[in-house]
């Protein structure tokens, strides 16, 4: 029986626990640049124990970012400061991943902590955020461009050169963003995608986006390094055409048959008319549900704050992986606590190891 502590092999990357850390936006680049922030917010973690750490939605292309201070991976200058990230990571016997990101209409906001508003170009912002259709996500705020043919093929090609850049970079996991309310499940949900052509539609055309931009990737990824995808399983609006667990599970066996190697489970983020029954563990059943009826690894997501809930998970085979978000904000030393919790042995930081916890 699995664990949350027993490694999990992903083609030739081997994970020494089921524990991820979450990609979490930081909001504290400029013009994209990783800096000592992210060293130190993600290096910690490394140190901390995680098997798995993924970075923030890493932005494609200027305009796919959330907000003007995004880490982003659209130039090669990228590269050199994300290398010695994942280098620190590797070190610690964790492995770095990636999450590939555009933000779509959801583009030019200001930080959280700053009102999360709409920025005009004078404020910083931009007017070329895009979208499967010009359909704002709010109201009062800008409708986006709707994309055009070129505009998606310029989508789909600046996925494939971020990828490039992972691999230089050192990423061992890269994870498309398909999640949240962003471009990729703009185009996946019919609450956002209004088109009549060959990406919108039926449920085999809005779709069809994701999928190109898989290819794509593929075709730069190396084949022994594994591919995950992010969903949001639930629109959580029940009362409109929305997207659905059902439609999550069918997407999870193609995705399966295309080459993705892992469905990370999140859910909502489309819409404001959005209903969700928050509580601990309240998005793990989409990750059961995929995983059982899909037939591909999952990892389950949303509110898991203990070892012996993580446990539960892995064992119960709700799930391949957790993970967490929060916890590991309030904690980057998580998994070292966990261990003890549930009563493993588990290799600390040699730095560390007169404060190991028996």
């Amino acid at each position: 029986m699995n664990h949350l502590f027993s490694p999990l092999k992903l083609k030739d990357v081997e994970l020494k626990n089921r524990l991820v850390v979450s990609p979490m936006c930081q909001y504290s680049s400029t013009d994209g640049f990783a800096n000592d922030w992210h060293l130190v917010h993600l290096g910690s973690r490394a140190v901390g124990g995680a098997g798995l750490i993924i970075s923030e939605a890493t932005a494609v292309s200027p305009e796919g970012r959330i907000t003007p201070f995004d880490l982003g991976i659209w130039k090669d200058e990228h590269i050199p400061f994300l290398k010695r990230i994942t280098d620190f990571i590797h070190q610690q016997g964790s492995v770095a991943g990636i999450q590939l990101a555009h933000a779509g209409r959801k583009a030019t906001k200001s930080q959280p902590w700053t009102g999360n508003k709409h920025l005009s170009p004078e404020e910083g912002g931009w007017e070329n955020f895009v979208a499967p259709s010009p359909i704002p996500f709010e109201e009062n705020t800008p409708a986006p461009i709707e994309l055009d043919l070129e505009g998606i093929q310029k989508v789909i090609a600046d996925f494939k050169a971020a990828t490039s850049r992972a691999v230089a970079a050192g990423f061992k996991v890269a994870e498309i963003h398909a999640a949240h309310g962003y471009l990729l499940h703009e185009f996946l949900s019919p609450l956002s995608n209004k088109r009549t052509d060959q990406y919108g539609g039926t449920f085999e055309n809005r779709i069809r986006l994701l999928f190109e931009i898989v290819a794509a990737v593929k075709e730069v990824w190396p084949e022994n390094l594994p591919l995950f995808v992010r969903i949001s399983a639930s629109d959580w609006v029940p009362e409109e055409e929305s997207w659905t667990i059902q439609d999550s599970v069918v997407l999870g066996k193609e995705l399966k048959a295309a080459g993705v190697d892992l469905i990370d489970c999140s859910s909502g983020g489309n819409s404001t008319k959005q209903q969700i029954s928050v509580g601990p563990g309240y998005q793990t059943p989409f990750a059961q549900a995929v995983r059982l009826e899909s037939n591909i690894l999952t990892g389950a997501v949303g509110l898991i704050n203990s070892a012996s809930q993580a446990d539960h998970i892995i064992r119960t085979g709700q799930a391949d992986v957790v993970i967490i978000a929060r916890e590991f904000l309030r904690n980057p030393y998580f998994p070292l606590h966990a261990a003890a919790e549930v009563h493993k042995e588990i290799k600390w930081p040699v730095q560390y190891e007169r404060a190991k916890l028996r």
